[in-house]
This record gives structure tokens, C-alpha cells and sequence, in this order.
């Protein structure tokens, strides 16, 4: 028995998990609220996408449409419902971000139904071998774009006004806010971010996986298990962790007794790590 094949493999998925992470990493650091609906806004979009394909549309305006839609309900959202739970508990704030989740989903289902489907990309069709196994360039850019977003952010974060008004908040919001930083457009900022790297995940987990409006919500807990072993901070630790999600459960193919569960595989790990870890994002959401 061979796993490398789908050690190999599993870097695709890895990969759309550390972006999903990052996305969620970004606006907790930002406004404190751990985003259920991420795998909603990225679903969405990727049924959208869907459906311009269906219509015969270019393949880049069905991407551009994905991650526009993805990124216009992450600013609704952020916008208008997510400044009235501001100042509520973390936990509550969190559940909110439940209700346009299940909205979504019906929504989801009342148009496209509940058949599962796939996203088809040329670049399906094309690989190059690594150890005398097949990478789609699909996965590739799953890895590519992953690296190049969090590198991305670290500079944004690092080097311009808008993410030092995001790490400013990260450590004290009313202080903050005494101090000047614009909190409403920081916010805002935030979930624009985060509504952009749903709508690239989803895109590539609808590819990658399958394209199911209730499926791709809840993949939003390998997401989860990412930033928590990120401490809900560290981006980089983030996508590193989303990676070893990602090849984990792909580790579990070839293993017969099990293979028909891998897919369980990163909700165990998201419940191990907030057991292992649980002090610490204690901690970090009582700091929120």
C-alpha cells in the first residue's frame, strides 16, 4: 500500500482548507466574530458560477461573478447586521452569523435543489507529475493561490494603514476607537476580505469535491479546525494547519475500514484541537 498518491492529492484540498482558514483567521482578528456562514458565501458563489457555465458564459465571468456574489453578501452582512451584535458576547456573535447560513442553504435549494454537482475547469485536464504521480494544475493553483493570498494579507497587514487599524482592533476595540481608527470601515474592510477568500474556496471546493449548497457550508469546520490550531491568530500556522487537514483525511483513502469515514476526518480534528487547545482559544475569545 502506496499513500503518497494521496498524501499528493490531499495538498489540493489542504490547500482550499488554509485559504478558508486564513479567510476566517482574518476577520475574528478584525471584528471578533467567528464566521459560520464562510462555506454559505463561498457555496453561493459557486452555484452562480455554475450556472453561467450552464448558460454558456466564459469561465472568467462566471469566476469573477462567484467571488462578486461571495463578497457582496459578506458585505451586506458586515455592513448592516454585524454592527448591531458589535458589542454582544463573542458566542453571540458567532450564531448570528448562523442565520444568513441557513438562509443561504434554503435559498440554495429552492433554486438549485440538492443534487450534487461539479465544477468543471480546463485545467482538470491537465497535470504534471510529481514522484510519478498526477497533480492536476487545478490543484497547483489551489496551492499557488493559497500561498500567494497569505502572503498577500501578511503585507496588508504589515504595511498599510488599513491593517494596522485591523490589528489595532484585534488588541482593544474601544480604545481603538478612542484613538481614531475608522471602526465601521475597518470592519467593513474585513468582511470584504473574508467574502473574497469564500468565494475563491468555494470555487475550488466545488471543482475539487463536489458542488452541494448543505455540503459546502459545513466545510467550513475543516476551516474552523485550522484557525483554532492557528490560535485564531497566526496566519501562517493557519495555513500550514489547513494543509495537514487537508492530507490527513486524503492519508485515510487507501485505508479500508476506514476510508468510507475519512470524511469525518477534519471534524475530529477541529473536536481535538478545541479539547488540546481549548485554554487557549478560551483565552483569545475572552481577550474579544
Amino acid at each position: 500500500m502506496t499513500f503518497l498518491p494521496f498524501l499528493i492529492s490531499g495538498l489540493g484540498i489542504g490547500a482550499v482548507y488554509a485559504l478558508s482558514g486564513v479567510g476566517l483567521v482574518i476577520l475574528f482578528r478584525a471584528t471578533g466574530v467567528l464566521n459560520f456562514a464562510f462555506g454559505a458565501f463561498g457555496a453561493i458563489g459557486a452555484h452562480c458560477a455554475w450556472q453561467l457555465l450552464e448558460w454558456k458564459m466564459p469561465l472568467s465571468v462566471a469566476i469573477l461573478a462567484a467571488v462578486v456574489v461571495s463578497t457582496a453578501i459578506s458585505f451586506l452582512y458586515g455592513r448592516i447586521f454585524a454592527p448591531m451584535l458589535s458589542h454582544r458576547d463573542t458566542v453571540v456573535r458567532a450564531v448570528g452569523t448562523l442565520a444568513p447560513a441557513l438562509v443561504l442553504i434554503a435559498l440554495m435549494g429552492i433554486i438549485w435543489g440538492e443534487l450534487p454537482r461539479r465544477l468543471q475547469f480546463p485545467t482538470d485536464q491537465m497535470f504534471v507529475s510529481l514522484f510519478g504521480v498526477r497533480l492536476t494544475y487545478t490543484r497547483i493553483i489551489a496551492i499557488l493561490l493559497a500561498v500567494v493570498m497569505v502572503g498577500a494579507i501578511t503585507l496588508l497587514l504589515n504595511r498599510t494603514r488599513l491593517g494596522l487599524d485591523m490589528r489595532a482592533l484585534a488588541n482593544d476595540r474601544d480604545l481603538s476607537a478612542i484613538l481614531g481608527v475608522r471602526i465601521l470601515y475597518t470592519e467593513t474592510a474585513a468582511w470584504v476580505i473574508t467574502g473574497i477568500f469564500s468565494g475563491l474556496a468555494g470555487l475550488l471546493l466545488a471543482d475539487l469535491v463536489r458542488l452541494q449548497g448543505t455540503f459546502l457550508t459545513l466545510l467550513v469546520i475543516p476551516a474552523i479546525a485550522a484557525a483554532i490550531l492557528g490560535q485564531l491568530r497566526s496566519l501562517w500556522q493557519t495555513a500550514v494547519a489547513g494543509l495537514l487537514i487537508g492530507i490527513a483525511e486524503a492519508a485515510l483513502t487507501p485505508v479500508g475500514w476506514i476510508s468510507p469515514y475519512r470524511a469525518a476526518a477534519p471534524f475530529i480534528i477541529a473536536l481535538v484541537a478545541v479539547t488540546i487547545l481549548g485554554s487557549t482559544a478560551k483565552a483569545v475569545l475572552k481577550d474579544r
